[in-house]
């Protein structure tokens, strides 16, 4: 399996941005997918996560209202559109799968979102 993460890019204050993810294989639709992010001296920490269906959807409390996570089965992708932005938002962001076990298994490469103030 392979994740390829694209769609960051530097973006004003109050902007969006939507992020992709694209996986290769056949058993996309078979796995909850994940958004991450990572920013500079700092833990990755939880985005937004979507069940197999797209029917049920999580989100950190820090982005909920603003961001929305979405799935096309069809495609292989994942997206994250991102509304709102503010600086606090800047960071390298992963999509991941999660496995059976509930654990990530594979995660993508990272897509840098750079919000300026």
């Amino acid at each position: 399996v392979q994740l390829q993460a694209s769609g960051g890019g530097l973006v004003q204050a109050g902007g969006s941005l939507r992020l992709s993810c694209a996986a290769s294989g056949r058993t996309f639709s078979s796995y909850s997918m994940g958004w991450f992010r990572q920013a500079p001296g700092k833990e990755r920490e939880f985005v937004a996560a979507i069940s197999w269906s797209g029917g049920i959807k999580y989100y950190a409390d820090s982005v909920k209202g603003r961001f929305t996570i979405s799935r096309d089965n069809a495609k292989n992708t994942v997206y994250l559109q991102m509304n709102s932005l503010n600086p606090e938002d800047t960071a390298l962001y992963y999509c991941a799968r999660e496995g059976v076990d509930r654990s990530y298994d594979y995660w993508g490469q990272g897509t840098q979102v750079t919000v300026s103030s």
